[in-house]
């Protein structure tokens, strides 16, 4: 019997050891551990009340542009907040700026689903849900950039940033399906109070990490915050190189995409369920890429990221040419891995290079770059391809994406940036 306990002890320690030195050791590590947890439930609760919403807006009398009004009223308020979002970070610490952040937002779900389960509320009271959620995403999503150097060691972070990119894809992949049999089962109502619960469990999971706290700027005014956070992100012409690529390449391609991919989806490939499965390939090409990217070190990090989004020209290009939807999705698949593989080298070189007292307000200048010209693309879309056919907007689209690429590799901060393996 003793031999038998100290063989599994042995075993056991054996394991351990391998699990903390392997590419998912960063999740040894308590707190980055609990984090992690409550973020993955959070993101899974948005992607159940995002159709949930949808669904509840039309049920109650709404139309697609009363749909429409409510996802803009989620954007407008990460687009104006996002810089104030990165300072406060900064200068406050990015924990109690989350958990404001995950309680306003518990709130105004918690709310929503109330009135949801009392009535029939008006489009207004979908709006201000919005509205709220937008303006906590608006502070979660700068804090969370600079959050990882606080959870894992510097020799971790790829590891970590790789799992985070894994998190919003998976739930974006199951949310959808879960949220089908959640409103079929008990309504709308009940999807939007699990989001709320998320929140809850993502602020406990906060709450209950324990790390030693970042310096906060010794700047007179949050203005002067600002102005440090800039000339930051301005002093790096890799970093405002990749903010310019991507905010190009939402109003030009992804944008149009997201837009005209279902109307050609209903057009020739079968409707929903062919857009469904497109979607669905996206969402697991991207943890494909994040798990791909788990204790990759490459030499050349932002040269293999850039090289990596030229998978984003695939899925436009493919229904441009009106290619069947399997080929539609295989290119979406090689997009989505792209997409996770890019953004986790991207994120751990801006962690490993921007001072970790700046790392909030320099995300939230990348984030606005990147949700600044969204609005845009979704209005401009349908009537440009009505002037000119959705084929050749999704073709000019795919083309700009893959010039984007190039021009960002044809920057030398791009080409010359190594890879910081500090242990």
């Amino acid at each position: 019997m003793v031999d038998g306990v100290g063989s599994h002890r042995d075993c056991s320690l054996n394991f351990r050891s391998k699990f903390n030195g392997g590419r998912l050791g960063v999740l040894a590590r308590r707190d980055f551990r609990r984090f992690y947890i409550g973020y993955s439930t959070s993101l899974l609760g948005t992607a159940l009340s995002s159709v949930a919403i949808a669904f509840a807006v039309l049920s109650n009398g709404g139309t697609p542009t009363g749909l429409g009004v409510v996802f803009a009223a989620n954007i407008v308020p990460m687009v104006a907040f996002m810089p104030g979002g990165g300072a406060l970070a900064d200068r406050l610490g990015r924990r109690p700026v989350m958990l404001a952040a995950d309680g306003g937002r518990c709130a105004a779900q918690g709310v929503l689903a109330a009135a949801l389960y009392l009535g029939h509320p008006r489009l207004w009271l979908f709006v201000a849900a919005a509205l709220v959620v937008g303006a906590g995403n608006a502070f979660f999503q700068p804090a969370l950039a600079g959050l990882p150097v606080q959870l894992a060691p510097r020799g971790r972070l790829g590891d970590a940033n790789a799992l985070l990119a894994v998190a919003r894809p998976a739930a974006q992949v199951a949310g959808p399906a879960l949220a089908g049999i959640l409103i079929a089962a008990a309504g709308p109502a009940t999807a939007v109070a699990a989001d709320a619960a998320s929140y809850a469990v993502s602020a406990a999971a906060l709450a209950l990490l324990r790390f030693p706290a970042v310096s906060p700027p010794r700047s007179r005014s949050l203005r002067s915050d600002l102005a440090e956070g800039w000339a930051e992100f301005s002093a790096h012409p890799w970093l405002w190189a990749v903010t310019v690529q991507f905010a190009l390449f939402n109003l030009l391609t992804w944008g149009p995409y997201l837009v005209l991919g279902p109307v050609l989806a209903r057009a020739y490939l079968g409707g929903a369920r062919a857009w469904g499965t497109i979607l669905a390939c996206y969402g697991g090409g991207a943890v494909l890429g994040g798990l791909l990217a788990l204790g990759r070190r490459p030499r050349r990090p932002l040269v293999v990221a850039s090289l990596a989004t030229l998978g984003y020209p695939l899925p436009p290009l493919a229904l441009a040419l009106h290619l069947p939807a399997a080929a539609v999705a295989a290119g979406a698949l090689l997009a989505g891995l792209g997409s996770a593989l890019s953004g986790a080298l991207s994120s751990t070189v801006e962690q490993q290079r921007i001072p970790a007292q700046a790392l909030s307000r320099v995300g939230a200048f990348n984030l606005v770059g990147a949700y600044a010209l969204g609005p845009v693309a979704f209005i401009a879309a349908g009537p440009a391809a009505a002037a000119v056919g959705a084929g050749p907007v999704l073709g000019f689209g795919a083309a700009w994406a893959a010039c984007g690429t190039l021009a960002v590799l044809a920057v030398p901060a791009v080409r010359s940036m190594t890879w910081l393996d500090t242990g």
